[in-house]
């Protein structure tokens, strides 16, 4: 999706007065979005399966009866999902929130600049979330390595090189046996552009599908959770609980 494609966009809120200050901020980023409203989960989950198609939605967590976070389990097992990006008053729930790979995590009040911020991320979701058609496609050079800027000079790394990339603040960090680089992009797009090469393990984390080699009970700061290992390196990895099949899966077929 171009930066300056309008959105359709869903807000989920079941205070009016917060609706109508999110519709407010919208139409300043952008007046051109075409914006509609529910105010409970089943209200949502109609429009959301009824035409024109949401790019984004713009989730409160503490809803009446079904609450956001159950409401967007729901929402990824939808055909084409939208982006999400959780708008809540309770910083508390980030992390839940990310796991379910949310975009973007806002909290009430939410400042224009921050929905700018959302916004943007949610395009480059929506966007790598589209198919590339043959027109499209990037060259055999383009998917063979990635560029990577160091010390002063830029020069490729294969592919076939890479173990992991992850998110780290503003940064992305590619890691090789031999060394770990600073790179640009984000991890969306990396994922849509090199999805035979990398697999999804964490919101912040993408790993090379050649340099799993187990998927384990790994103690973690918030309870056990699962991480896995990887070949070239003695890190271990978390999984978010959402990956964990997924890894596992593609571990047994390997």
């Amino acid at each position: 999706m171009a930066d300056d494609t309008p959105m359709q966009i869903l807000i989920v809120d079941d205070e009016l007065l917060a609706r109508k200050r999110l519709r407010t901020l919208l139409t300043e980023c952008d007046a051109r979005h075409q914006l509609t409203e529910a105010a409970h989960a089943g209200e949502a989950l109609e429009r959301l399966t009824s035409a024109p198609a949401i790019d984004l939605l713009l989730l409160d967590i503490h809803l009446p009866g079904q609450d956001g976070l159950a409401l967007a389990h729901q929402v990824q097992r939808l055909p084409e999902p939208p982006a999400i990006v959780f708008v809540t008053a309770h910083a508390e729930h980030a992390l839940p929130a990310f796991e379910l790979d949310a975009v973007d995590y806002l909290t009430k009040p939410v400042r224009l600049a921050r929905l700018q911020q959302a916004l943007a991320k949610a395009r480059r979701a929506t966007g790598a979330a589209t198919a590339v058609t043959p027109a499209s496609a990037p060259s055999a050079d383009d998917t063979a390595s990635l560029l990577v800027h160091n010390q002063g000079r830029t020069e490729r790394v294969p592919l076939t090189d890479v173990l992991y990339l992850r998110a780290e603040q503003k940064y992305l960090t590619l890691r090789t046996t031999a060394r770990s680089y600073v790179i640009d992009g984000a991890l969306s797009e990396l994922q849509a552009r090199h999805a035979d090469t990398f697999v999804r393990i964490h919101r912040n984390t993408l790993v090379a599908r050649h340099a799993l080699r187990a998927l384990e009970r790994h103690a973690q700061p918030e309870g056990e959770g699962w991480a896995v290992r990887l070949h070239g390196t003695t890190e271990v990895l978390p999984v978010s609980r959402r990956q964990v099949t997924a890894v596992r899966e593609l571990l047994l077929r390997q």
